[in-house]
């Protein structure tokens, strides 16, 4: 029984080592891939090159034919502007260097799309929420305030940056619309009713007036979006406009909270055991933010970000209990004696995927500080943007190589000033903020290389699969980014009464951060490069009919639960998850109907 046991607590170490191991291997041969297309995709398109930039999947529209051409190989060598952007040529290698291994090109392009979702998660984890935690503490930003903006973007962040990397470089943002809108009827009906059937039996009060004040902003948030879809078209005033909304429903709950000064503790993941990092609460849970009482963990910003943390699987010795049931104590006493062991191999491939991204982002927290990766970052960070910089504008080989000099005497420069200025056993003391800010920035930097990335794959599986990307966006690439949630707000809700309250109120807060903020900034962000003219949006029905179901999913929740003296309960899970299962079939089936009479 107890060798039972120790293979069981052995399962999350092996999944994490292969995983990291199959997502290296893959991202090898993809890299070899792309060193045989690059060349000739420069020369192929000169000024035209697209670099990072997203193209429209009906560039291709005559790929699957590929008339006149032997095959798809073929076709893709005579148009190299069948390219959806990002690093790697996904369609060069599916159709040309996996011709006739199609079953082992499937399999590496699904390990990429689950290395690129799990990039996205653990950037947010490890890096991004650092970052957004000392920079609430150097700017002193009271806890009401990070809640409602720091808090939720770190949340967000994947779901927003990949909206983001949608709408850039592209004049078709239905891959961005439709990850965000389908993610909003996700969570506020799948794991909602997940909850609401977990929790069902308890007897518990959900807070009426911070409910119906979440989902009438919510569905304000849903109105605008559809009258923006409606006409088509937004510039930058309405952008802004769009985005004020959140600005005003933060404002008026962090005004309401300094308002009320009584405050109540509630704990953040209260199956971690962590009796001394909080949320705080008000007493009617106005809204969840960060208290610093000793320490926060900074993958604490987000609870579904902990289960992409490697930091926090590597920290289990302060905190032997997770909240995922599992924990490699026993793997690291047994093989603490050995020259080789499972810890240290999984540390090992987890070394790749960690290494550029510690090259490139400053982090000054306590228990991750180095002197090395603080100097190395700061040193190479520029030339990580100077690489960006001449993929997106192909300035000729000159203009490029004083680029790269540029940006590597600016390196060596930012590099030394690190090295006189910090200690080995200790991050800096004073001048934090530009620390934190490089951090924050070069965060930013990643999260849009990955979601660009994510995206760009998505736009070659819907040619290959020849499904349109709004729809892979609308189920793949929406489960993907909310799954997290689903796994840890049901955990949280199973702890009590105040964790069922805060994982219903980050059910309806979270899709509305990433409506409002993930496509408002999207779409000040395109309407700002069309201006004077406005930034036009496809009229598409299939987005009308997402954000339809999701005021269905909102109006069902604000009928059942008051009439169930505001405690979830089966009827209101099973009718919200019906509700989405129509809603899947209803999109699924109109995309099938629509390709087989194209």
């Amino acid at each position: 029984m107890g060798h039972l046991t120790k293979i069981f607590h052995r399962k999350p170490i092996y999944f994490r080592g292969s995983f990291h191991a199959l997502c290296i291997l893959v991202f090898i041969v993809l890299c070899f891939n792309n060193w045989s297309y690059e060349k000739v995709d420069r020369v192929s398109l000169g000024s035209n090159y697209t670099g990072l930039k997203i193209t429209d999947p009906t560039d291709c529209s005559g790929l699957n034919q590929h008339k006149g051409f032997e095959n798809e190989c073929e076709y893709l060598k005579a148009n190299p502007q069948c390219k959806a952007g990002g690093f790697f040529y996904y369609l060069d290698f599916f159709y040309c260097d996996c011709q006739k291994f199609a079953p082992l090109a499937y399999i590496a392009l699904v390990i990429w799309l689950a290395t690129l979702f799990y990039l996205l998660g653990n950037t947010s984890a490890d890096y991004f929420c650092c970052c957004l935690e000392k920079l609430s503490n150097v700017l002193r930003l009271p806890p009401t305030v990070a809640g409602v903006t720091l808090l939720p973007l770190g949340n967000g962040a994947p779901d927003v940056f990949a909206s983001i990397a949608a709408f850039v470089g592209t004049d078709n943002a239905d891959v961005g619309l439709n990850s965000i809108s389908g993610g909003a009827v996700f969570i506020t009906c799948v794991v909602v009713g997940t909850i609401s059937l977990c929790v069902a039996d308890l007897g518990v009060t959900i807070d009426k007036k911070c409910f119906k004040r979440d989902v009438y902003t919510f569905m304000l948030a849903v109105l605008a979006l559809a009258v923006i879809l409606f006409v088509g078209e937004v510039n930058v005033g309405g952008a802004i406009a769009f985005v004020s909304i959140y600005v005003v429903y933060a404002t008026y709950v962090a005004a309401n909270e300094f308002l009320r000064k009584k405050e109540a503790y509630a704990p953040l993941l209260p199956l971690a055991n962590t009796s001394e990092d909080r949320l705080l609460v008000s007493e009617t849970d106005e809204v969840p933010h960060l208290v610093k009482s000793s320490k926060v963990p900074h993958w604490m910003w987000g609870a579904h970000v902990a289960m992409y943390s490697e930091v926090f699987n590597h920290g289990l010795e302060d905190n032997p209990k997770t909240p995922w049931g599992w924990t490699d104590e026993e793997t690291h006493s047994e093989d603490s004696g050995s020259w080789f062991s499972c810890s240290k191999l999984l540390t090992c491939l987890e070394f790749p995927l960690m290494l550029p991204r510690r090259l490139t982002i400053p982090i000054i927290d306590e228990e991750r500080w180095s002197k090395f990766y603080a100097v190395a970052s700061v040193t190479f960070a520029p030339l990580l943007l100077a690489f960006l910089w001449n993929r997106v504008y192909n300035g000729g080989q000159l203009g490029e190589d004083l680029i790269y000099i540029g940006s590597a005497v600016v390196g060596c420069f930012l590099g030394f000033g690190a090295f006189v200025s910090t200690k080995i056993d200790h991050p800096p003391q004073k001048m934090l903020l530009p620390w934190v800010l490089g951090g924050f920035f070069m965060s930013i930097i990643w999260f849009y290389m990955v979601a660009n990335e994510l995206v760009a794959l998505l736009v070659s599986l819907g040619l290959i699969f020849r499904v349109n990307s709004a729809i892979l966006a609308l189920t793949v690439l929406a489960w993907g980014n909310s799954m997290g949630d689903l796994m840890s707000n049901v955990a949280l809700a199973m702890n009590g009464a105040d964790g069922v309250q805060i994982a219903i109120s980050g059910c309806y807060a979270g899709p509305m951060f990433n409506t409002l903020i993930g496509l408002g900034v999207s779409m000040l962000i395109g309407s700002w490069s069309k201006r004077p003219d406005s930034y036009v949006i496809a009229r598409d029905s299939g987005l009308l009919c997402n954000l339809g179901f999701i005021i269905i999913g909102l109006v069902w929740s604000l009928v059942v639960l008051p009439r169930n003296q505001m405690q979830p309960s089966k009827l209101l899970g099973m009718g919200l998850i019906g509700i989405y299962l129509v809603f899947l079939c209803l999109r699924i089936g109109t995309a099938v109907v629509v390709g087989s009479l194209n």
